[in-house]
């Protein structure tokens, strides 16, 4: 029988227990110096360079591609190779950020002492304050004093976690300082669930549009329906505005006689559109509100205007939206 100490699920307790804790006293420890961090980065008129040894490494290769993606350029430089001819990648303009939960790593030594030769700007995140990195930062970022989550105080567990938060911290911060969209962030991400769901509903509308006047019969309109296969028609008037669209419901509700009607006698008026330069989720969620499987696209809701374009719930399927 595993005992308390030895169960996997009360030492996973512990351990998260404890990093959320150093979390928490990561978050009351900032101070000025995490602003004065920010600042420096938005004034450089390069990139963020960051680097990190070890475990430290792998955190440093995560916030690059953070600050990356989120309107920061940056770049990850690992040190034993910027020893060996990476340092050309730092430059004046730069910032170079560099972690070591110790601040005493060796292997950092030459990009510390490039920074200080070439007056690039350097912040450093370690957890004593008085460490050869820290005393040589331009900018010292202090990690609170907090025991490893291993219990042997060898095994980098909070000490890199409190690095990964800080880290999304000042991306965070840099993001909203730049004020940095979803539309910016699409240009970063295209691929995959997200880009998806950032693309804008012009990229996807279709513009060659099922419409048809006021005044012609409804034979007609069954036609333009059957003949673009979208399921609805949208209804114009005379400075081809869009006034009003015709679906299956609108069918169902006048079988008797349907013939013998104008497409005015049959048309929803006043239709549900949306912006071309809107997201393709805010058209998903359009469509799951009104439980529809089609909008025409307008520059706005006001009626008066034509219709741009269509898109259907096919469309999101398609692009992976849905």
């Amino acid at each position: 029988m595993t005992s308390s100490t030895t169960d996997p699920l009360s030492i996973a307790r512990r351990v998260i227990g404890l990093e959320a804790q150093a979390l928490g006293d990561l978050a009351a420890s900032l101070d000025d110096s995490f602003s004065k961090a920010a600042d420096l980065i938005l004034a450089a008129k390069g990139r963020v360079i960051v680097s990190g040894m070890g475990k430290s490494g792998h955190i440093a290769r995560k916030m690059a591609a953070t600050f990356a993606s989120t309107g920061t350029p940056a770049q990850f430089v690992h040190p034993a190779e910027a020893s060996h001819g990476d340092l050309g990648m730092m430059l004046q303009g730069d910032v170079v950020l560099v972690l070591s939960n110790s601040g005493e790593t060796p292997e950092l030594a030459d990009i510390v002492a490039h920074t200080r030769r070439f007056d690039i700007p350097l912040i450093g995140i370690a957890s004593r304050a008085g460490s050869t990195l820290l005393r040589a930062a331009d900018v010292a970022l202090v990690l609170p004093a907090v025991a490893e989550a291993c219990g042997t105080g060898v095994v980098p567990t909070t000490s890199t976690t409190m690095m990964l938060a800080l880290g999304d911290a000042l991306a965070i911060a840099l993001m909203e300082r730049r004020e940095f969209t979803p539309e910016h962030f699409r240009v970063f991400h295209p691929g995959g669930k997200l880009g998806a769901r950032l693309t804008k509903v012009r990229d996807l509308m279709h513009t060659d549009l099922p419409l048809i006047a006021t005044d012609r019969p409804m034979s007609e309109a069954l036609l333009a329906i059957s003949r673009y296969g979208f399921g609805v028609v949208g209804v114009t008037g005379p400075e081809g505005a869009l006034l009003g669209i015709i679906t299956d419901g609108d069918l169902r509700r006048h079988m008797e006689g349907l013939l013998a009607l104008t497409v005015a006698q049959v048309m929803t008026p006043h239709p549900r559109t949306v912006a071309p330069d809107a997201l393709a989720e805010v058209a998903l969620a359009i469509m799951n509100e009104r439980k529809i499987t089609c909008l025409f696209v307008k520059d706005a809701p006001e009626p008066g205007l034509p219709a741009l374009g269509i898109l259907h719930i096919h469309d999101l399927l398609r692009a992976g939206v849905v």
